[in-house]
């Protein structure tokens, strides 16, 4: 089957750990582009950009506005930093298991340091002669010692660690958890941000974001240390999905953290009252802190965000005089503020706090999907890495025009498959720009750790959101079955959800997308791809007394049915509810249809009363860690 044959791909991409290689430009395979980060070096006069679906690192030459070099890298490449010499490139390469430490002037990879399965996000604190990566697949961060490029640690986080930054004076660094981590029926669950004490090597805390927050990208951190700047999604949750109109159902925003608090000063809203800023990617800040700008990508547009300004209102201080909005308008949230800070926590609701005061322009990009964005040292260029567009765009910072690009190479034409991912990630598409397909389903369609309440079944009883992989292998669709097929479920979506009526073009598209999306590897496998002993014993429950194998058979690990397991809980208006596929379950957290069980563990013991979800209230405590770990594996 198809999954066999990608398993064994990364299996194969996975056992290369080092080597040297390099190619001038237009000597690269071409295809499809996907410009994913960017990172101008330290003097300014380079580039580089990670594409993923290209497999490379681009290194533009900034002057002459072209790419001078391409270094083929293992995996997909993501996140990437530069050494504060300008000497070296160190590009996470997801999938590889792997950074790749390329030699900038001669385009070759130096090294490869191990960090893990899956790694996004990197930094260097380069005093203490470390990197960090995120590592989404084991929710962790790996701490490398950079002279002799082995581990010093694996730090424990929550759920999918997806960037990091580290603050000036390499104290901390700060890293943002993609997902939630919790019960989804708790109506505050979100996702956080995680500070690594860089001198212990140990997590020190986790700054919770508001209720419903998800699908948290990327940070930036002050000059000064203080603040940190992170963009991400605001599920509402707590409402049914009757309408779209001024972010009823979902808001984008940047949250500012206090550093030296270690908690959240305030989130404030993108979007403006009739025009939401779908799925915010990418942060560039200022040298001098007092401006951010941010890439929507879901809306193909730059926001620019005067944080000066922004922060005296915080304080509660006036703005100067010729700032704020026409005719020096202030809204009220910030009278309301200045009477009572704690106030502040009331800005997450405001959909015009930011534009309202004159404190944020947006722009479009002239491409689709921007992602990773850099300021120029010298402060004069943004930079902004047009995912599916396939270039770099050069933006004046301060009007937010577009002066000038450069393609990663003769992009080929889109087919089927690439124009439905674009759509699937377009926010353009829903009424007024709210969201996308991938707010709710991030990370090539998998799912935002959220209860949704939506109206194919009824109002009133919300249900967790469920990954879209193998969905056109295993119908019914939706956790009450309520739709036959995964094309039945799509159109439905774009109707009912994004309240957008599409065309048959956009439908067949998005279904090529969603069959071409593969499951992939658990990261509890061993580096063969094999069961350990642990995973071995728990097949063996599976398919044996616990009585797991019978409703869930491989390959898919559902046998397509309905059942009453004794899930329902005070919400629900049924017993029984669609067997969901295993495939992948060990990044799919929460569980069961109610998203009340944080840990698999939880679902095999608290929600398992009476047997009736596998039979194993008679295991020992030893069995049920192995039947997990089995579980893990899939």
């Amino acid at each position: 089957m198809k999954r066999a044959a990608l398993w064994a791909t990364v299996a194969l991409a996975a056992a290369v750990v080092a080597g040297m290689f390099s190619v001038t430009a237009g000597e690269a395979p071409r295809g499809l582009a996907s410009p994913m980060d960017l990172a101008f070096s330290p003097d300014g006069a380079t580039l580089a950009v990670s594409d993923r679906t290209a497999g490379r690192l681009c290194l533009i030459d900034v002057a002459a506005k072209k790419v001078v070099r391409e270094v083929p890298l293992n995996g997909q490449p993501t996140g990437l930093a530069w050494s504060s010499d300008g000497k070296r490139v160190y590009v996470a390469e997801r999938n590889a298991g792997t950074v790749a430490e390329v030699d900038a002037a001669g385009g070759k990879v130096a090294r490869r340091l191990g960090v893990g399965l899956r790694p996004m996000g990197v930094a260097l604190a380069e005093k203490k002669g470390l990197l960090v990566a995120c590592n989404t697949a084991t929710d962790d961060v790996w701490i490398v010692d950079l002279a002799s490029g082995q581990q010093k640690a694996r730090v424990p986080l929550l759920h999918q660690p997806f960037e990091v930054a580290v603050t000036p004076d390499e104290s901390l660094a700060v890293v943002g958890n993609l997902l939630p981590r919790g019960s989804a029926a708790d109506p505050q669950t979100a996702a956080s941000i995680s500070l690594v004490d860089l001198a212990s090597l140990k997590c020190v805390g986790h700054i919770k974001l508001p209720g419903g927050s998800t699908g948290l990208r990327e940070i930036a951190i002050s000059p000064d240390g203080r603040w940190a700047y992170a963009v991400h999604t605001v599920g509402r949750t707590t409402l049914p999905t009757t309408q779209l109109e001024r972010g009823w159902v979902n808001t984008n925003a940047m949250s500012v953290i206090d550093l030296g608090a270690k908690a959240l000063a305030a989130t404030l809203l993108l979007d403006r009252l009739s025009e939401g800023a779908a799925d915010p990617w990418g942060v560039a800040l200022a040298k001098d802190g007092r401006t951010v700008w941010i890439t929507l990508s879901g809306v193909h547009q730059v926001a620019r965000v005067d944080l000066a300004g922004l922060h005296l209102l915080l304080d509660g201080k006036p703005l100067p005089k010729d700032k704020g909005g026409p005719g020096g308008y202030i809204p009220d949230i910030w009278n309301e503020i200045k009477k009572d800070p704690k106030r502040r926590a009331d800005l997450v609701n405001d959909l015009a706090a930011l534009y309202g005061a004159g404190l944020m322009k947006r722009t479009p990009i002239q491409g689709h999907g921007p992602r990773g964005a850099d300021l120029s040292p010298d402060g004069k260029t943004l930079a902004v890495a047009v995912y599916f567009t396939g270039d770099v765009a050069f933006v004046e910072p301060d009007t937010g025009k577009v002066v000038d690009r450069v393609s990663l190479g003769n992009q080929a034409e889109a087919d089927q498959l690439r124009l439905g991912e674009r759509h699937f990630h377009d926010g353009t598409k829903c009424f007024q720009h709210w969201l996308s397909c991938a707010t709710c389903h991030p990370e090539e369609a998998r799912a935002d750790g959220l209860n949704w309440d939506l109206l194919n079944d009824g109002l009133g009883n919300p249900k967790n959101a469920r990954s879209l992989v193998l969905s056109d292998q295993t119908p019914p669709v939706m956790s009450q079955a309520v739709r036959p097929t995964m094309e039945a479920a799509v159109e439905a979506g774009f109707r009912h959800i994004q309240f957008h009526q599409p065309t048959e073009d956009e439908l067949r598209a998005v279904e090529a997308y969603l069959r071409a999306v593969e499951p992939e590897p658990s990261p509890h496998l061993k580096p063969d791809k094999g069961l350990t002993e642990a995973a071995e014993r728990g097949k063996k429950l599976f398919e044996g007394k616990a009585v797991c194998a019978g409703c869930h058979p491989p390959p898919f690990y559902t046998d397509l049915k309905s059942y009453n397991v004794g899930t329902r809980y005070d919400l629900d208006r049924q017993d029984t509810f669609d067997t969901p596929t295993l495939v992948e379950v060990y990044r799919t957290a929460p569980y069961l249809h109610s998203g009340m069980a944080v840990t698999l563990k939880d679902v095999l013991t608290t929600f398992n009363k009476g047997d009736q979800h596998g039979h194993t209230s008679g295991l020992s405590e030893q069995e049920i860690d192995d039947l997990v770990q089995f579980l893990l594996s899939l």
